[in-house]
């Protein structure tokens, strides 16, 4: 990071909260007060007109609202007892739950045991991105696409690198992305040369030698900051809260690539009618641009995609359907019987009790062949129905999530046949399959607690005894203000909960780092028969991290 501007703000100041002089006791008979001090967690200082709101745990329904005063200071004020997460918002700051640890935080329970008076509320501002797009000689980019990604930091199995937002470039070259969470991102740029002139001879699909159009058929490659152009040097940017942070980018034009691809003729002699696409993917995911191909002299068995930059691409051919991965260095010709055979992956969903999911579902086919490192590909499964339109023969992983939260697969079945597990096997041939998830119907409750005492805002990690199954039963959870916490739907099997204070920056789903916690942990059986709720007997104790 020593090619960046040093950050806006910085975080160094102790953080020493403001001391709040309001005592949590009952304000009427069985109704209390939630009360504390919100804090500038990037300043240290004390957050004036902040919006401090108590929701309700089952609907997220606004119990009570207040707004802080010049010193901090909010009190929310006849509450019944009830467990209660607390948010915050302020202009200039990303709205945040109290405690957050990304989708997990500490919600405050209240009644006549709890301390609920002198919360301390750290709240992060968001942190600002901007930089100038420029081209050969400074001039600067307009109307580049800029696309912003975030790198997951919370350790989970299976997370992935995901898209944050997208902009455009004004007329001097400037883009900017504002309120951001604190977090390691990355950029990349697309554009095209405003000069650029791509012609092509229809009769020759050549362009003559003495074309004086020939300089100005050139194009951006695909280009990553630090002004790289291959995605494996494409250097991450860090952003502190409140951190404003400049990342310039710069273009350089090169000789366009021309890419023909050959069409096979039907039976009656002439040209296959499916063209060609030409895709290009950023990071396994994301699809930046599709071209077409331009229109040439329709006798011709092949077809041309001009003004192409050099860089990495996804051809696919549609009849039948094929998937050629291009490593675009030279202008080529490719040879339609090039490439995998993609077929359809279809299928239904369904659950223990063979109903359709109550949620839409999110399904992601994962490649087995790590050294081919194919791109995941993703449905999503409405009304139990899913389908994968294009997928090249192999050996896949099949995975369900819905909000964030794993489903397990218990089986899959294949016409008459099925068999247990998530793998799936495919072939020269469209697939359809039945999927089956595991009954995960069990909710665990317990309490995390150190010296009799209930512990704030540790990690519980339901961690099964396979530990090869980390990223479909492994379950996370954040213990609120009286150390409370739950599971949601947790399959059968056998499980080990542990408790870690400060453990959310542990890379925990690596069994070889939970597994110094497992001694500590409590054993926990769940099976068909455990029913919906099940309540720990004894307290998990809270380790150190």
């Amino acid at each position: 990071m020593t090619c960046l501007p040093a950050l806006g703000q910085s975080e160094s100041s102790p953080k020493t909260a403001p001391s709040a002089s309001i005592v949590a006791q009952p304000t009427d008979y069985g109704l209390f007060r939630i009360a504390g001090t919100v804090v500038n967690a990037a300043t240290g200082g004390p957050l004036r007109r902040a919006t401090v709101a108590a929701l309700a745990i089952v609907d997220s329904r606004t119990v009570a609202t207040t707004e802080t005063d010049s010193q901090g200071h909010f009190a929310l004020e006849r509450l019944p007892a009830a467990k209660y997460q607390l948010t915050a918002s302020k202009r200039g700051f990303r709205t945040a739950f109290y405690d957050e640890h990304g989708e997990f935080n500490t919600a405050i329970v209240t009644g006549t045991d709890q301390e609920t008076g002198n919360i301390v509320f750290w709240f992060t501002p968001g942190a600002v991105l901007r930089g100038l797009v420029t081209a050969d000689g400074g001039d600067p980019v307009e109307r580049a696409q800029v696309i912003l990604f975030r790198k997951p930091n919370d350790h989970a199995p299976g997370a992935r690198i995901a898209l944050a937002g997208a902009a455009d470039t004004d007329d001097s070259g400037a883009y900017e992305f504002a309120n951001l969470e604190a977090g390691e991102y990355l950029l990349a740029v697309k554009a095209e040369p405003w000069y650029a002139l791509h012609r092509l001879n229809p009769q020759s699909r050549q362009r003559p030698a003495n074309d004086p159009s020939a300089v100005l058929d050139v194009a951006y490659p695909l280009t990553f900051f630090d002004s790289a152009t291959e995605e494996a040097e494409a250097a991450p940017i860090l952003l502190a809260g409140g951190a404003r942070v400049e990342a310039d980018i710069g273009l350089h034009a090169v000789p366009a690539l021309h890419i023909a691809v050959e069409i096979p003729r039907a039976q009656d002699g002439k040209p296959s009618p499916a063209e060609p696409s030409l895709r290009q993917r950023i990071f396994g995911q994301q699809v930046l641009s599709e071209a077409f191909p331009s229109p040439g002299d329709p006798r011709e068995p092949t077809v041309e995609f001009g003004g192409i930059a050099p860089g990495h691409y996804e051809l696919t051919q549609e009849d039948p359907p094929r998937i050629v991965d291009l490593d675009a260095t030279a202008s080529q010709t490719v040879d339609s019987t090039l490439g995998s055979p993609a077929v359809a992956v279809s299928g239904t969903l369904r659950t223990a009790s063979d109903s359709a999911p109550d949620e839409d579902v999110t399904m992601a086919l994962e490649s087995m062949d790590r050294e081919r490192r194919r791109n995941s590909l993703e449905a999503i499964c409405k009304q139990g129905s899913f389908s994968f339109p294009l997928v090249p023969p192999g050996n896949w992983e099949l995975w369900a999530e819905s909000s964030g939260t794993p489903l397990p697969i218990a089986e899959i079945a294949l016409g008459k046949q099925s068999y247990a597990g998530n793998q799936v096997q495919v072939r020269d041939r469209p697939l359809s399959i039945a999927v089956t998830l595991s009954s995960r119907e069990t909710r665990i409750e317990g309490f995390a607690r150190r010296d009799g005492k209930g512990v704030a805002g540790a990690m519980l990690v339901l961690v099964p005894k396979d530990t090869g199954a980390m990223r479909a039963f492994a379950r996370r959870d954040q213990s609120d203000s009286d150390g409370s916490f739950a599971f949601g739907n947790v399959a059968p099997g056998l499980y080990t909960i542990v408790a870690i204070q400060d453990g959310w920056e542990l890379d925990w789903a690596r069994p070889e780092v939970i597994a110094r916690y497992l001694p500590g942990g409590i054993s926990v059986t769940v099976t068909d028969t455990s029913g919906k709720l099940l309540r720990l007997s004894e307290p998990v104790s809270v380790r150190a991290r």
